[in-house]
Order: C-alpha cells, then sequence, then structure tokens
C-alpha cells in the first residue's frame, strides 16, 4: 500500500481536501524535529454503522500530549472528534484506521518553536490488521531488541510524540533482519517495556501481568483488556517482568489500536504454550472484538457512531 496514493479526502485545519492535495512543505519543522502529536483510532463496522472506538480517550490524550509538549492545539475538542467522525463517513468507510496528526509548520527553522504554527491533520482509511490477518490468528514471533532501551529522565513517554517512535522504529528493524514479526524492548533496568507500537502482557498461573507506567504509553486498548480481564476476574499485576518470566511464561500477547489483540507464539526462538495462542488470550481477543463491533452492551458507550454523510 503506497499511502499518497489512496484516494478519498483529509481534513486538514478544518476543511477536507483530496487525498493527493494533502501536502506540506519541505521545510515543516515537525519533519526535521519530530515535533509533532498523534494518535492511532479505529472505527468498526457494527449492526447500525460504523463506529469508533473510545473516540473520546483518544481525543483526550492526544490533546494530553500537545500539552506535555508545550503544543497548543488550535482547535476544541469536540472539532477534532467531530473531524474524526466525518473523515470516516466523507470516505464512505465501514472499517478505517484514523490518524489525528498535529505538527508545526513551515513559518521557521531551528528549534525554538514559539513562532510556529500548529496545524491538524486527520486522515481515514482501511487498514486491516497491523502485524497480519494470518498472524492475528495464529500469533507472531517476537525478539528482545538489544537496542535501543527505554530511560524514564530521558523521554516524555507520556506523550504519543512522533520524535518518541525513532527507537520503536529501529528495534523493529532489527526484529524482522532476523526474521521475526515484531520486536520487544527493554528498559535500562533491562526489564520488558513494550513491542514497537504495542503493549505487553503475559499470562502466569491465570493472571495477566503487564508492566508498570514507567516508559510505558498508557495504551487504550490495553485499559480495555485490563477492563475486560477484571469482568473474568482475572487478576492484572502491573509490575517489572524479567526477560526470562516471558520465556517461561504460560500466554503472551500484544495489544494496541492498529495490533488489537494479537498473541505471541514464541520469543527469541523459545515457544510460549508450544508454539500456539493460548486459551485466556483467545477469551480476551474474543471479547475485544466482540466489544468494538457492538456486541458487548455493557461497552456501548464507548462506541461513537459515525453518520453517513
Amino acid at each position: 500500500m503506497i499511502m499518497s496514493d489512496l484516494q478519498g479526502q483529509i481534513w486538514m485545519d478544518g476543511t477536507f481536501c483530496d487525498w493527493k492535495d494533502a501536502k506540506i512543505h519541505i521545510l515543516t519543522h515537525t519533519l526535521h524535529y519530530g515535533t509533532g502529536v498523534f494518535e492511532g483510532v479505529r472505527a468498526y463496522e457494527t449492526e447500525s454503522g460504523p463506529a469508533i472506538f473510545r473516540l473520546k480517550d483518544h481525543t483526550d490524550r492526544l490533546f494530553n500530549s500537545a500539552n506535555l509538549v508545550g503544543m497548543q492545539i488550535p482547535f476544541e475538542k469536540n472539532i477534532i472528534m467531530q473531524a474524526q467522525c466525518e473523515a470516516v463517513s466523507q470516505n464512505n468507510l465501514k472499517n478505517a484506521y484514523i490518524r489525528p496528526l498535529c505538527f508545526y509548520g513551515s513559518e521557521g527553522m531551528g528549534l525554538r518553536a514559539d513562532n510556529l504554527k500548529v496545524h491538524c491533520a486527520i486522515a481515514a482509511w482501511d487498514w486491516g490488521p497491523y502485524l497480519g490477518a494470518e498472524q492475528i490468528i495464529n500469533g507472531i514471533r517476537v525478539k528482545v531488541s538489544p537496542f535501543p532501551k527505554r530511560n524514564p529522565e530521558a523521554m516524555i513517554y507520556k506523550a504519543k510524540a512522533t520524535g518518541n517512535y525513532i527507537n520503536s522504529m529501529l528495534a523493529l528493524k532489527d526484529a524482522l533482519s532476523h526474521g521475526y514479526d515484531e520486536a520487544l524492548i527493554l528498559g535500562t533496568d533491562n526489564s520488558v517495556n513494550e513491542g514497537s507500537g504495542e503493549n505487553f502482557f503475559l499470562v502466569k498461573d491465570n493472571k495477566l501481568v503487564t508492566p508498570k507506567l514507567v516508559t510505558v504509553l498508557d495504551g487504550i486498548t490495553r485499559k480495555t483488556i485490563i477492563q475486560l480481564a477484571k469482568d473474568l476476574d482475572i487478576e492484572t499485576l502491573e509490575r517489572n517482568i524479567s526477560v526470562d518470566e516471558v520465556y517461561e511464561c504460560d500466554e503472551a500477547f500484544f495489544t494496541g489500536t492498529a495490533a488489537e489483540v494479537t498473541p505471541i507464539i514464541e520469543v527469541d526462538d523459545n515457544k510460549i504454550n508450544n508454539g500456539l495462542p493460548g486459551p485466556l488470550t483467545k477469551q480476551l481477543q474474543a471479547n475485544y472484538f466482540n466489544l468494538i463491533r457492538g456486541k458487548h452492551d455493557k461497552y456501548n458507550e464507548w462506541l461513537t457512531r459515525v453518520e453517513k454523510k
């Protein structure tokens, strides 16, 4: 998929334009310095039409990220939320991945950003399972990344900022070059951190274990899975996890808006659950898919229906 060749409409600074006309200048500040904030949001087809999952939570995090990096988004939250709905309807999408992005423009060059305009864009397109349709069913192979490690004092880890993802790209490149599907990144204390773009869970003795929010993004899918586990009377422990614990766990999986709930069946050539997705992973995955498609009445308030244009 060549992103620039897709057809459709993209919302930019308050109005929609043709997909191919959504362009910026080569001297755009964020292109040079990674000074943007963004979200990944999904809409799913339901019996009553497409619905965006946890739209308010994603939009709140977008604004929180901007605040953490000192960026003032020039639109109210309700405008950004409405624009995400319109991006789905304008492009006639039943299922959609939505990408809101706020970035500094080309009004000046250099590290200072106090004289720059903040621009906002929202694109939406049909994008299947991030790690692959087959992999989300059968599981993925993961490599523990030797580089880079996350330092809580050197990154604004609570912000979903564009510059934070250079580490993720390098870790993923390393994993792919060695024949794996995804990377598992460590913290500076060598405890497990997260995937290149996902939160990490393991299962041991019928309990969920996930890293503490030290240098880990407070994932919205992560929160959802913890709640679904609670509904099943499954305890979730948030603590440091050693690599050895991962090798010896009963089950493991990644979560994220793009990755959804993806089983991990192998880590550094160590098979998890004999190389098969585990029963609790599959149950949580099934419950999650029911929820996002409007088949879980308890959490219908997490779904924002998209009106047809």
